[in-house]
């Protein structure tokens, strides 16, 4: 099945799901955080058929977020590393892991993050590096930023003017 790519949109969130959000793309990239870089060490640890993993493993390098480099050369053999971008990752996966384990784990501590210096669980929270203040729903709000289109420009307004006109919030601009 052909799926839809929203690297043409404006949001970034939506450009961020064209290289990520396909569910085994992230499963790699939490493997590869965990050190693995080989073809066979994903396939073993995911399971996952290897005409998938190879699509998933291409999409990946396509994206920028994995780089292929040769380990021996008879046989060809390559492996995948993360990149600059790939490891920018990181906080993301650490963040949904948090959640998953506070929201889909039934409580259970299946996974943590722990600081490297001191082995301590961690629990990771999106702050403003300008302010140090947590990012919530309750700090913040997404409003469009100067290179937005007109088209997208309009069509978030009007989302904005709804939903303020109906709780009375507004964002500055």
């Amino acid at each position: 099945m052909q799926r839809t790519s929203f690297a043409g949109m404006d949001c970034p969130i939506a450009r961020s799901l064209d290289a990520l959000g396909e569910w085994w793309s992230l499963l790699i990239l939490r493997d590869a955080f965990l050190g693995l870089t080989r073809f066979d060490e994903f396939q073993q640890s995911l399971g996952i058929a290897p005409n998938m993993l190879t699509r998933r493993l291409k999409r990946l390098v396509e994206a920028g977020l994995l780089e292929r480099h040769v380990y021996s050369q008879r046989p060809l053999r390559r492996e995948y590393r993360l990149t600059a971008a790939g490891r920018d990752v990181f906080p993301v996966l650490a963040a949904l892991g948090a959640w998953g384990g506070r929201h889909a784990t039934g409580g259970q501590v299946l996974v943590q993050v722990v600081g490297r210096a001191d082995g301590q669980p961690m629990d990771p929270v999106l702050i403003d590096r300008r302010s140090g203040a947590p990012i919530t729903p309750d700090t913040a709000v997404f409003r469009l930023g100067p290179d937005a289109r007109p088209a997208y420009r309009d069509r978030l307004a009007g989302i904005l003017e709804r939903r303020n006109s109906r709780d009375g919030t507004a964002v500055p601009a």
